[in-house]
């Protein structure tokens, strides 16, 4: 490691620690020199100079917080010295012009993908099996059981021989003690029969908990997501049962399915259970039907596209102080590499854009999508408050220990993901991406809602930076996992794709880290690549239903 700590940005009053300092330890950082008053943990920052109280506390060149009590220099920023604190944004306009990165390394790159009749390619080829209502859901596990080990697509992890092992042990008389101190190995067995439509990745089986009871603007969201799912360039063709008596009305979503695409051409199989009768007729033609869509899903194959057909979606989870300083800058890089390409991105979690709004409305295109983030921020964080919370309480008990204190620090690191292009389009929730280039999608913080909504929104795979550790995935697209550090790259290798610790380490660039991950992007879009979240079967899907969710 070059060095011990780093001052991210020149107008910043407080320095990031890189590795575990100690009290009375002398660090030096551009000429001056620092006495720590306290143990400063890797990834916390202490103080440039002495804060009285509500003095402003800077990082990323924005305000991230106030003292709440005298902070000496060299003293440890935390919660019980600093508050969050934001300063206040407006609408202005925006004439800057944006300068594009190299593209020469991947000028006229392609990526193998499947090309769907309205334009879009996929990086995968799923067929889905959707409940319109939860009332639905046991019929949905009848088929999951009926087709996914006998058509191919089980991945079996058993931990059933450890089972067995203490079963012996339990029955030879062993105590508590002698069982606990046993070493039981497991056998993880991902081996699959072989697949009788090899063009098809699976079939996946989106449950969920919605439909009918809650608002009617409820059931008209999550028929708005489905409809994301259904037309999504990953997905082949669904097979999708309703109840008949529910919320979600067929109709509403096949309305939503042509409002996403006009032209819709993909196969789809509607059953309702109270005009068919029998659960047994039902499950027959559920069957039937499911089977000869993967015949048909099964004549797409992959073949060459540009890679202005990416549509990426950014996400962070298990944030750590490290998070923008190293991943998040460095798929940022990634993203303006991909806009400058002419391809899509997505950068969502409105809760954790808190303090960075002046930036990304000043990036707007238009004034329109300024004014629109505009009110979608600040309605969002109303409506946080009037149950108790705010998006000031949206660091998790993780991000704090690990150097997150407050939302906007949380936020402004957070922002990084999307880099430095312009914003060509605001959504709200469900909307589907239309416009090349950076979008701005509201959607909560929460990893999983949030990643079930960009997809919903057309992201063809998802790039996921985390510091902590999380398995997240999704069951249609590719969420690749980048660790923020190498300690938790080599800790937790079973779930995490790339590691950007090198950044931290002085080793690699945050511009030669972006290039390689989109180098990495391709191959996986192309199929070449099986990522941990896929090959685990991490299957995330959690649909907002627009309530408060940090």
């Amino acid at each position: 490691m070059k060095n011990k700590v780093l001052k991210i940005h020149p107008n910043d009053n407080v320095i990031v620690a890189l590795t575990d300092l100690f009290k009375g330890e002398t660090v030096e950082l551009d000429s001056q020199k620092y006495i720590l008053q306290e143990d400063i943990a890797a990834k916390h920052k202490f103080a440039m100079y002495d804060f009285e109280i509500g003095s402003e506390i800077k990082m990323y060149d924005i305000l991230v917080g106030k003292a709440q009590s005298p902070i000496l220099k060299g003293g440890s920023i935390n919660i019980f010295n600093v508050k969050h604190a934001v300063n206040s944004f407006e609408i202005r306009d925006n004439n800057s012009i944006w300068q594009a990165p190299d593209l020469s390394k991947f000028a006229g790159r392609t990526f193998n993908g499947f090309h769907r009749p309205d334009g879009s390619v996929g990086t995968a080829n799923y067929w889905l099996v959707i409940p319109l209502v939860f009332c639905e859901n046991r019929n949905i596990e009848v088929l999951r059981e009926a087709l996914v080990d006998d058509l191919g697509y089980a991945r079996k992890h058993t931990y059933q021989n450890q089972t067995n092992d203490l079963i012996s042990l339990y029955k030879a008389g062993k105590t508590i003690e002698e069982i606990l101190s046993t070493d039981v190995q497991s056998t993880s067995d991902s081996t699959q029969k072989q697949k009788l439509f090899p063009n098809v990745d699976g079939v996946k089986f989106l449950l969920h908990d919605g439909g009918c009871g809650g608002t009617r603007q409820d059931s008209t969201a999550l028929c708005g997501m489905l409809a994301g799912y259904i037309t999504h360039p990953n997905c082949a063709g669904a097979t999708v049962l309703s109840l008949g008596c529910q919320n979600a009305q067929v109709g509403e979503l096949q309305a939503e399915i042509t409002k996403r695409d006009a032209n819709f051409q993909k196969p789809l199989y509607i059953l309702e259970q109270q005009n068919i009768g029998t659960e047994s007729e039902m499950m027959a033609q559920a069957l039937k039907k499911t089977f000869t869509g993967l015949i048909l899903a099964n004549q797409n194959v992959r073949q060459p596209a540009p890679l202005d057909k990416l549509i990426i979606g950014l996400e962070c989870g298990g944030s750590d102080g490290f998070s923008g300083i190293s991943a998040n800058p460095a798929i940022g890089y990634t993203s303006d590499l991909l806009v400058g390409l002419g391809g899509t991105v997505i950068l969502a979690e409105f809760p954790e854009l808190c303090g960075v709004e002046q930036e990304l409305t000043d990036r707007c295109v238009s004034r329109e999508d300024a004014k629109l983030f505009s009110h979608l921020v600040k309605t969002y964080n109303e409506r946080a408050k009037a149950v108790g919370s705010g998006f000031d309480m949206n660091p998790s008990p993780g991000n704090i220990k690990d150097g997150l204190i407050t939302d906007a620090i949380k936020s402004a690191g957070a922002a990084k993901k999307g880099g430095t292009s312009p914003i060509t389009s605001v959504l709200d929730y469900p909307s589907k991406v239309t416009q090349k280039g950076l979008c701005l999608l509201c959607t909560p913080g929460n990893d999983v809602e949030s990643t079930t909504a960009e997809v919903a929104s057309g992201a063809n795979l998802v790039l996921f930076t985390t510091g902590l550790g999380t398995p997240t995935g999704n069951p249609i697209a590719p969420v690749i996992k980048i660790a923020t550090n190498t300690k938790l790259f080599n800790k937790m290798s079973d779930i995490i794709d790339l590691n950007t610790g090198t950044i931290i380490e002085g080793k690699e660039s945050i511009e030669e880290a972006g290039e390689r991950i989109l180098e990495y992007i391709i191959q996986v879009a192309s199929g070449e690549i099986e990522i941990c979240a896929v090959r685990n079967g991490q299957d995330d899907f959690i649909p907002w239903k627009r309530g408060v969710s940090l």
